[in-house]
């Protein structure tokens, strides 16, 4: 471990509290944009803390961050602002629903420009107020960047959102094997499918191209899909969330199994230290790759 990183892993332990939550991280990613990824995510979100869950959601997509539009609601400062002392965490946060608060984001790499300030300790000593959560989902950068390769690094799971396109698809196995690198396993979605036929077709082209690219030493595992319906569209054009809007809807329903299916991991958490929680439990193993 480097000195920095034991700096961060002492600050983390001086600010738990005595019986600290694991938090599970989840980032969320894809091979190109345009996807659904950060819809997914934000849907995701929304419907883990309507299951008693306490959630946070990060916008960590480099340039591109739009979790506020998907939630809709205003940003006026985010992360970077509390590394340049200009705001304290909880002034950022953004309370969403019950259990829901999204942490607005900042581009990766001007974040890491403060990896080893006294502002960055600071931030670290603030960070605690987030270690009550049970979930951190972290809404990636498309593509195999530099910076969206240290979160995938730094998580507990990564799921790659797809959809039924030759580019999409190819993008999606790209990723999938500059991932592999990193980690063993990785979760798929596949999103706006026709049926539960195409889906599963198109999971096992990638699951067949992959074992022959990179083995079975990778466990590539397919958490289900969500159908093309154009209640979605129209919850996005809204600023809304198709899980609130449409709870019944086909995408709802198949959203929620898939929860369902994460849950069960949340059961068996025992990759996660439980030193290891909160935002200041996610900046330190970044720091940790860094």
């Amino acid at each position: 471990m480097t000195h920095q990183a034991a700096k961060l892993e002492a600050l983390v332990n001086k600010n738990k509290s005595t019986t600290p939550k694991k938090t599970r991280f989840i980032a969320i990613t894809s091979g190109k944009g345009g996807v659904g990824k950060s819809t997914i995510s934000s849907n995701m979100a929304y419907m883990m803390a309507k299951h008693g869950l306490k959630v946070g959601i990060f916008d960590a997509d480099i340039g591109l961050a739009n979790l506020d539009v998907m939630f809709n609601v205003k940003i006026k400062k985010n992360i970077l602002h509390v590394l340049k002392g200009e705001a304290t965490v909880e002034e950022i946060l953004v309370p969403i629903e019950k259990n829901l608060v999204l942490i607005p984001g900042e581009s990766g790499e001007e974040i890491f420009k403060y990896a080893s300030s006294s502002i960055f300790e600071r931030f670290m000593g603030e960070a605690h107020i987030l270690d009550d959560l049970d979930v951190l989902i972290i809404d990636t950068g498309a593509g195999i960047g530099e910076h969206t390769q240290l979160f995938l690094r730094s998580c507990d799971d990564v799921i790659v959102v797809t959809v039924p396109d030759p580019a999409a698809i190819t993008d999606a196995y790209a990723t999938i094997k500059i991932t592999s690198r990193l980690r063993d396993e990785i979760h798929v979605i596949m999103n706006q499918v026709r049926n539960d036929k195409e889906a599963a077709a198109l999971f096992e082209k990638i699951q067949k191209v992959a074992l022959v690219n990179i083995g079975d030493k990778l466990r590539l595992n397919y958490l289900g899909q969500i159908s093309n319906d154009p209640k979605v569209a129209v919850s996005v054009k809204k600023r809304a969330l198709f899980a609130r809007e449409f709870p019944t809807s086909k995408p709802a329903t198949e959203l929620e199994m898939i929860v369902k299916r994460i849950a069960k991991k949340l059961e068996r958490n025992v990759l996660v230290n439980p030193q290891e929680s909160g935002l200041g439990g996610l900046f330190k193993r970044l720091m940790e790759h860094f």
